[in-house]
């Protein structure tokens, strides 16, 4: 059974998505500020975060923050509905997914699904191999990264973006593939998410031996993993 972790203020949410995450087979554990919410986050005990923004005593963000510096836990962030900012702000600090406030049930469990399918997807039991494009790899199995042989630490959804781009290096990936493939959802209209993660993999990928990204955009069509 999956352990997912809420960090959210809301008491009264907390007991609802207590009840309803049960019958879809989840275990939930609510924390309601930021501090014992983070402590709760790197005990190692949960496969998932719901993580809302706005938190006494430490903030979304600032949880986020911290708990990056040590875990690659994958995060869906709960943003207020039309703040575009916290989103974007959500997943330039690490966030795998954020869905806006207020949310239908149905449309959350259907975002923590598609979250663990994507995991599971990269976990296969067999091809003990990996994926190489010049000096840039990437395991499946063991969903590991390594640039010049050095560890590259990536979220989930990090990891299923550059998967999807290794798997196609060379050619050009359309942003609506990158979102089925890494988020497990169609791209909506005003959605930077593929963008974003995307950027985070420049930031943390640096720059080839040639000097150029190892990503490379191509203007109205989508992404383009570069190879020699």
């Amino acid at each position: 059974m999956y352990q997912i972790l809420l960090i959210d203020d809301d008491y009264e949410l907390g007991e609802l998505l207590q009840e309803y995450l049960a019958m879809e087979g989840y275990q939930l554990t609510v924390c309601h500020d930021g501090e014992s919410g983070l402590a709760a986050a790197l005990t190692g005990k949960h496969d998932l975060v719901l993580l809302d923004v706005m938190l006494p005593k430490m903030n979304g963000f600032d949880v986020l923050k911290q708990l990056r510096t040590e875990s690659m836990l994958p995060v869906i962030m709960l943003t207020a509905r039309g703040e575009s900012v916290d989103r974007v702000l959500g997943l330039e600090h690490g966030a795998d997914d954020y869905i806006p406030k207020p949310y239908h049930h149905h449309e959350l469990v259907a975002r923590i699904k598609a979250l663990f399918r994507r995991i599971e997807a990269g976990q296969p039991k067999v091809a003990n191999t990996w994926i190489q494009v010049d000096e840039l790899k990437l395991h499946k199995a063991t969903r590991s990264v390594k640039l010049n042989d050095e560890e590259v630490e990536l979220t989930g959804a990090e990891f299923g973006v550059l998967l999807t781009l290794l798997e196609s290096a060379g050619e050009v990936v359309d942003k609506e593939v990158l979102s089925q493939s890494a988020l497990g959802r169609r791209l909506s209209a005003f959605d930077r998410s593929i963008d974003m993660h995307v950027s985070n993999l420049r930031k943390k990928l640096g720059e080839r031996n040639d000097g150029k990204a190892y990503i490379k955009t191509v203007r109205g069509q989508g992404y383009i993993l570069v190879q020699d």
